[in-house]
């Protein structure tokens, strides 16, 4: 994914599907564009956060 691309996930109201390296799914918290970098949560615990490179996140193909 792109630095764009997560930028706009993170800006939608619809619920978007994004996994972490094709595998756990994430929520996008925030995205650092200047770096690529993203701050997601994991699952469902709001506590377990990972600032990752934006290209390890992947939306599922449909």
């Amino acid at each position: 994914m792109d630095v764009q691309r997560a930028k706009h996930i993170l800006e939608m109201k619809d619920t978007v599907p994004v996994q972490l390296d094709g595998e756990q799914p994430v929520w996008i918290e925030s995205v650092d564009v200047a770096n690529g970098m993203a701050t997601v949560q994991v699952g469902n615990n709001p506590l377990n956060t990972e600032t990752v490179a934006v290209d390890r996140l992947k939306e599922p193909q449909q």
